[in-house]
């Protein structure tokens, strides 16, 4: 095992005493617990429900590490994407993510929609930036008319509204298993943390189910 990875698991359980771990019989990690909604795992895959914003930090930097979990739990973990925005940021790259996500391009549209507005300091909130995002991801004709006139905004609504019952508070935020609520904060930004965190939940998870 790396130092690199040695100096953070040995982080991780300096967090893991913290305030924030309302653990739940078995399952390991740091997380806040959600007594108002039910645990929820069916013993063979764990839905993620990941909230991000497009206008985000934290969040393109740990889409790096998506991958990375899904790979330690192949075809056991049931991720879903959540685009919310805070403040003077737009609904409209939900929108084009939901457009996206609905032609099989979901994952195209998040990689490009990061690199505009993080990388490239584009307004992602801007039509014409959006039409030249999924002109380069191939979306087709429609994409453009069924962006100009809203036809996802009702989802994103829907995703907002998902964020305020979660009481989402600041992104990446991840549900994991219906009721357990994870995110950067709770490693001061950290997001090298928050996927070991991940990540030993889940196998916590999985270590838990009967056989």
């Amino acid at each position: 095992m790396s130092l690199r990875k040695i100096l953070l698991l040995v982080s991780l359980m300096l967090f893991s005493v913290s305030a924030y771990a309302e653990q739940v019989s078995g399952i390991e990690g740091v997380y806040d617990r959600m007594d108002n909604v039910k645990f929820s795992f069916d013993g063979k895959q764990v839905e993620v429900m990941e909230f991000l914003s497009f206008y985000c930090m934290h969040c393109y930097h740990f889409e790096k590490a998506v991958p990375v979990i899904k790979g330690n739990f192949p075809k056991k973990v049931k991720w879903t994407t959540v685009p919310i925005y805070w403040g003077k940021g737009s609904p409209k790259p939900g929108e084009a993510y939901f457009l996206a996500e609905e032609a099989g391009k979901g994952e195209e549209m998040k990689k490009a929609l990061f690199q505009a507005a993080i990388v490239d300091k584009r307004d992602i909130g801007n039509i014409e930036a959006l039409d030249d995002i999924g002109m380069k991801i191939g979306m087709g004709f429609d994409y453009s008319r069924r962006l100009r006139t809203g036809e996802k905004a009702k989802e994103v609504g829907e995703a907002i509204l998902k964020s305020k019952a979660y009481g989402i508070e600041e992104t990446p935020s991840l549900i994991i298993a219906g009721n357990l609520k994870t995110s950067p904060g709770m490693f001061k930004g950290n997001t090298d943390l928050m996927r070991e965190n991940v990540i030993i939940m889940l196998k916590s998870i999985f270590r838990s189910s009967p056989k």
